[in-house]
């Protein structure tokens, strides 16, 4: 399956220049024309963190957009990475909850991968701290692809071009943590961006519509949106109970709560970024939410009650005019995506990184 979403970036206005490096200036990193690496969409940071040990080579990324795609990954051989992660829906799969081999269904909704690289933690829970361990973990899952880490790593080890393309890039054979290393470079390069809401942040007053700039004051103002979502990628990357576990007085999901055992993070889940927010529902982590109108209304409501529910997360009274605006405005949250190779070829010799991260070019 080909796994490619590229778009042409339009070139930054002198106010966009001159915003990306400013915050190159305040992360540390020089934004010259020597040290600029990949591509990036309007609006994202000029700055992505990469592991020492992991630094970004195209022929790495290739070999893991391959794998991202290879079904022989899963017990069944039917299932990989991109069959709950398309492309044409930004990364998830359109269902509730995930699928995984022979067709068993996941616990929760299927995440967008898009912007990861930028990620605190990963999984709707966090329990995964890096991309490389996030990546083999749907490789293990009972309920996702199901395969032991030693067989797959046996089924790669059995296939010759498998084989040679890890020693090229590892200098060994296949192995576990290299195909970690190798996914996890390529889930890097899923970059989305360069939406209205990015050009009419850079000066394109014409980007949104009138309904769209009335939402966009209300998901800064009356909405409380930017309580949890805010940033670049539209998210805090943090975890919060908005009461969607909670059903009928009674926790359907422990989230957070399971990973780290605090009572206070029982039914809270992390902050999803808003990026191509129109093509990765249905929402919530247990897809329950079917439309943006029907996210609006139950932030609207205020959640469901229940003991641990965010102090951020009361009613809001918005009129129907308001709802249909805040809707407009979250459409306008989808722009492009990038992935893959196609971003380390963009008439660029080798994708750089140094121990502190990638630099995206202006």
């Amino acid at each position: 399956m080909s796994v490619r979403v590229v778009v042409q970036q339009k070139c930054l206005p002198k106010l966009a220049l001159l915003i990306a490096v400013a915050i190159a200036a305040t992360s540390g990193v020089r934004a010259t024309a020597q040290e600029t690496t990949i591509d990036r969409p309007l609006g994202l940071d000029l700055y992505m963190p990469v592991p020492n040990d992991n630094p970004l080579t195209p022929e790495k990324v290739a070999l893991g957009r391959e794998l991202f795609s290879e079904t022989r990954l899963s017990r069944d051989g039917k299932t990989a990475c991109a069959t709950c992660h398309v492309p044409r829906r930004a990364f998830t799969d359109g269902r509730t909850v995930s699928s995984g081999a022979f067709g068993r269904e996941g616990a929760r909704n299927t995440p967008t991968l898009v912007n990861r690289g930028y990620g605190k933690s990963h999984f709707w829970d966090g329990r995964a701290a890096t991309l490389e361990e996030q990546v083999l973990m749907p490789i293990q899952g009972s309920q996702e692809l199901d395969l032991y880490l030693e067989e797959a790593v046996a089924r790669l080890r059995d296939i010759a071009a498998y084989d040679a393309r890890f020693r090229a890039n590892f200098g060994r054979g296949a192995n576990a943590e290299d195909l970690a290393n190798a996914l996890a470079s390529y889930v890097r390069t899923i970059v989305a961006g360069d939406s209205p809401y990015d050009r009419y942040l850079m000066g394109d007053r014409d980007a949104l519509s009138a309904a769209a700039r009335r939402g966009l004051r209300l998901f800064r103002g009356k909405g409380n949106c930017t309580a949890c979502h805010l940033g670049p990628n539209l998210s805090d990357e943090k975890f919060h109970s908005t009461g969607v576990a909670f059903r009928e007085g009674r926790l359907l999901d422990a989230g957070r709560a399971g990973v780290t055992g605090e009572e206070s993070d029982r039914g809270a889940f992390k902050t999803p970024t808003l990026r191509e927010i129109e093509r990765t529902g249905p929402y919530m982590h247990d897809g329950s939410l079917r439309s943006l109108e029907e996210v609006i209304e139950f932030y609207d409501r205020g959640g469901n009650p229940n003991p641990h529910l965010d102090p951020e997360i009361r009613p809001l009274g918005l009129a129907p005019a308001e709802k249909a605006a805040l809707a407009e405005f979250l459409r306008s949250l989808d722009g492009m995506i990038r992935e893959g190779v196609a971003i380390a070829q963009r008439g660029l010799r080798r994708l750089r990184a140094s121990g502190r991260g990638v630099r995206f070019s202006t």
